[in-house]
């Protein structure tokens, strides 16, 4: 178990805003970070003058334009900041008059926790993670970073959970992060009995990539992700504008909801590609299987495959190779997440990257807003996806 506080060392918020809106030419991921960067500057620097007391309940806060002014940045943004602090019940607007403090705030620390099965196995959270610890530190909270390395396969990883689960429930964290547990027989009543536990103590729950209930089932929870329907679609319409008649979809068993909601996506393009669905495009089992590999390839004859994620896709590649099969010579192939060895695979794979410091980001303001307004609806916070093409599809 690894506890992490603040070191006291302060990062100025106009360095940081800096570095994401570099002169390069950035995705329109990187723009939408910086541009919640900019309006979350404005949010803390609020927060900061009441917390501190150089701005009292009944005070008027710097007018819209002074604030546009002092950030240098547009009245959209200042907008979406005053509307965030609205929403935490920390300024009124009045019509006509201005923006005043409602009340004060005081800045309690809190210690939240990190449940995600397979942490330090998983890389697609450990950027997650690292943001998310570090945007507590700026607002002086901790994170607690549970991951027992003895754990090698995934139904001890599901038991090191619940015993996890426990103790935060002891010591009464402020919310857990939470990413369900998959590819184990018997996990869903792994997740539920997590989030029983958690409920029972009354320790808020922020969601992380996918919820515990099937797709297109949705839990009382709030969820930070991506939106995998549209990745399903994105990925799999690149398929067929590459010119592919026969594409199909391989993901293995008991895979998470996100899984099933990119297979909702891919049936959507196929339809609209070729007009029509067959069931058998979807195949579910251990790409490394190579009989059933082999028994599917012949059967289906695909010239493009769709993997639920890069590790499926990896594996994939070695059993096609191990066949005899050449990529993307006799057939395409694509994942989903952009891990670090998917452009150093021995033919680099085309991918869908997930903005993992903008997730990590949201994932703690929705915590933070979770904590404030415990009984508001739950939200799907969806961020988009980059295609990244690479070798696989050419």
């Amino acid at each position: 178990m690894l506890h992490f506080r603040p070191n006291g060392r302060t990062v100025p918020r106009a360095a940081v805003a800096g570095a994401n809106g570099g002169s390069a030419a950035p995705s329109i991921f990187a723009a939408m970070e910086t541009t919640t960067s900019k309006h979350r500057r404005i949010v803390d620097a609020v927060r900061d003058r009441i917390r501190s007391g150089a701005l009292r309940p009944g005070d008027r806060i710097p007018s819209d334009t002074e604030l546009v002014r002092e950030f240098g940045v547009s009245r959209p943004t200042v907008a979406r900041a005053l509307q965030e602090l609205q929403a935490h019940g920390l300024l009124e607007r009045k019509v006509g008059s201005g923006t005043y403090v409602l009340r004060s705030e005081t800045r309690e620390p809190r210690s939240f926790g990190l449940l995600i099965p397979g942490l330090g196995k998983t890389e697609i959270f450990e950027p997650i993670c690292a943001q998310m610890a570090a945007a507590a530190q700026d607002y002086d909270h901790s994170i607690l970073w549970g991951a027992d390395v003895r754990r090698s396969d995934p139904s001890g990883e599901a038991n090191s959970a619940l015993e996890l689960c426990c103790h935060f429930a002891l010591s009464n964290v402020a919310g857990v992060f939470f990413a369900p547990v998959e590819l184990v027989e018997g996990h869903q009543a792994v997740n539920e009995k997590i989030i029983s536990t958690l409920a029972k103590a009354k320790i808020p729950v922020v969601l992380l990539d996918r919820d515990y209930v099937p797709y297109p089932d949705r839990s009382r929870f709030d969820l930070v992700g991506v939106d995998n329907r549209r990745v399903g679609y994105t990925m799999t319409h690149h398929f067929f504008q590459r010119g592919c008649q026969r594409v199909i979809f391989i993901a293995r068993e008991r895979s998470a909801s996100t899984i099933d909601a990119r297979i909702a996506g891919f049936m959507e393009a196929v339809v609209k590609n070729s007009g029509s669905f067959d069931s058998k495009l979807v195949q579910r089992f251990d790409p490394r299987d190579l009989t059933l590999l082999k028994k599917t390839v012949d059967r289906l004859k695909p010239d493009g495959i769709v993997c639920g994620n890069d590790v499926t896709a990896g594996q994939l590649m070695h059993s096609l190779d191990q066949l005899g099969l050449n990529v993307p010579g006799d057939v395409r192939v694509s994942g989903v997440d952009d891990v670090k060895y998917a452009e150093l695979l021995r033919v680099p794979l085309t991918t869908m990257r997930q903005p993992c410091v903008a997730i990590g980001e949201a994932a703690f303001r929705a915590m933070l807003d979770r904590v404030d307004n415990p009984d508001g609806p739950a939200r799907d916070i969806l961020l988009g996806c980059e295609l990244v093409v690479r070798q696989s599809t050419a």
